[in-house]
């Protein structure tokens, strides 16, 4: 009797998200694996945005540039330990990497000089940090799941990393004074060390054929995710709509840190804004990736979901280009960020199910990396420019909704050819 009700609970669970019963043990894991990397992150998030203007609005695309810099550095590094190693060895690594990354921050943050350029080098550190442990959890999300799969189970993943990403400021705000900001590297780095459990979990929950492929490297050369990525115009559409993304979303940070600076005049209320924009953009992100993500996709399609951020950033840009205030901006971001993981997430980690495993891994982490942090490059200096020749708030955020619509054009483009590639009509 109580194997039967277990059995009807969670067959209903399973309904509820739009899975099917055999497929529950290697969700949930998947689950908490983001929810305990996205966790990790935020409670250092709300730091690295005040240590971002504690180190000088007037020097941010300076900053934004050594991180480019940083990721021209790491993905050779990664392709090289990727044709060397194998799956089952190199994606633990990776975690292991950044726990001995934090307790070395916590080590250094002992040390009370040069304060501006601690500041600056955890800024960056952790922006690459960011990028890197979650394009890795996505590639191993890719390389589990079907394209099918991907539609109906994608979004109530992207759940656990909201949840995890509501949690982390929650915490930061919770334990920020009794502990101190440094200790909560500490926090950090435990939720962490837990993601990497579930990792070598599910590589260990695999098919025996798989299995044996884990346990092989991927081969090729050190450089492949960027030669593939040339060859390929998919690929390179994919890349381009990330730079699309990227120029956008920072045309929005650096609006952003010129309006908070100017609307507070301290450190502690700056961060608690910044968190309080992290904490709203998360529920409203879960609210829809629990129960609405996979739902949304399977009726309007990978195309209007593709599509829908850069209409939303072309609008709230106009808004802001007409009213660059406080309560403008919080309303954009909170729509924009929540809009991005609820959907244009799940939605651009839909186009690598249609890849081989090399352009899943190295491809992919270069696109989630280097090309990423070149837009913001970009973003960065085309902004310093523009507010250079005088265009101020309204004049930049007016080049931001021209640059919004070419995205929205490349969106439309990447959701057809995704579709007929999953349908087996086009192979390049």
């Amino acid at each position: 009797m109580i194997s039967a009700s277990r059995s009807a609970l969670r067959d209903s669970a399973a309904r509820a998200i739009g899975a099917r019963a055999d497929e529950l043990p290697a969700l949930v894991l998947s689950f908490v694996y983001f929810f305990c990397l996205l966790c990790g992150y935020y409670i250092l998030r709300p730091l690295r945005e005040e240590m971002g203007i504690a180190g000088g609005v007037a020097n941010l695309h300076w900053v934004f540039t050594a991180t480019f810099l940083a990721m021209l550095a790491v993905v050779p590094l990664f392709g090289w330990i990727t044709r060397r190693f194998a799956r089952a060895t190199f994606l633990p690594l990776v975690y292991l990497f950044f726990v001995v990354n934090l307790l070395l921050f916590f080590g250094v943050f002992q040390i009370d000089a040069a304060r501006a350029w601690t500041a600056r080098v955890f800024f960056v550190w952790l922006s690459v940090f960011n990028l890197f442990v979650i394009s890795v959890f996505w590639s191993v999300m890719v390389d589990s799941y079907t394209n099918e799969q991907g539609r109906r189970l994608f979004g109530f993943i992207a759940a656990g990393g909201s949840i995890g990403a509501i949690l982390g400021p929650l915490l930061t705000s919770t334990l920020a004074v009794p502990l101190g900001p440094i200790n909560l590297l500490l926090v950090s780095a435990a939720f962490l060390i837990v993601a990497l459990v579930c990792v070598v979990t599910l590589l260990r929950m695999r098919g025996p054929s798989r299995r044996e492929s884990d346990a092989e490297p991927l081969g090729g050369g050190v450089f492949d995710g960027i030669t593939v990525l040339a060859r390929s115009r998919y690929l390179l559409g994919v890349a381009l709509f990330i730079v699309g993304l990227t120029i956008v979303a920072t045309f929005v940070y650096f609006e952003q840190a010129h309006i908070v600076a100017q609307s507070f005049g301290d450190s502690g209320s700056r961060t608690r804004f910044f968190a309080r924009i992290d904490l709203a953009v998360n529920v409203v992100a879960v609210s829809v990736q629990m129960f609405g993500t996979g739902r949304i996709m399977r009726k309007v399609g990978l195309t209007v979901v593709l599509a829908a951020m850069p209409l939303v950033a072309a609008g709230g840009l106009a808004l802001l280009a007409a009213a660059p205030l406080l309560g403008v901006l919080a309303g954009f971001q909170i729509l924009r960020r929540a809009g991005d993981y609820a959907l244009t997430r799940p939605a651009r980690e839909l186009l690598f199910t249609v890849v081989t495993p090399i352009e899943k891994y190295r491809v992919k982490n270069v696109i989630d990396t280097l090309i990423y942090r070149a837009g913001d490059a970009i973003g960065a200096w085309v902004f310093a420019a523009l507010s250079a020749i005088g265009l101020g708030l309204s004049g930049v955020a007016s080049v931001g909704v021209a640059i919004a619509i070419l995205w929205l054009a490349l969106a439309v483009w990447l959701g057809r050819t995704e579709e007929r590639r999953a349908a087996g009509k086009v192979n390049g």
